[in-house]
């Protein structure tokens, strides 16, 4: 039986959420001024907590009408009117 995958992250998903870590990690560690091994970890622990967040709340791209088919689309043809000649009878 095949094992169900989850889906991947897509590029922006991993490009967020990167950035949040190391930025939030850079700033943590420069407004706390820790220099203890436990304040790091705490720091470190929280910025990938918080990058992950970030990461997971990045909208998904949504299907493309060319594969996915609408339910607004109309499933027949319109009625055809006919164009008057422009000849007054």
């Amino acid at each position: 039986m095949p094992r169900p995958t989850a889906p991947r992250p897509t590029a922006a998903q991993l490009a967020y959420g990167s950035c949040t870590v190391i930025f939030s990690t850079l700033a943590m560690l420069l407004l706390s001024q820790t220099s203890s091994g436990v304040g790091i970890a705490v720091i470190a622990v929280a910025a990938l907590a918080l990058g992950l967040l970030v990461a997971m709340t990045v909208p998904l791209p949504k299907p493309s009408a060319a594969t996915a088919p609408s339910a607004e689309a109309p499933t027949t043809t319109p009625e055809r009117v006919p164009v008057n000649s422009g000849k007054a009878a």
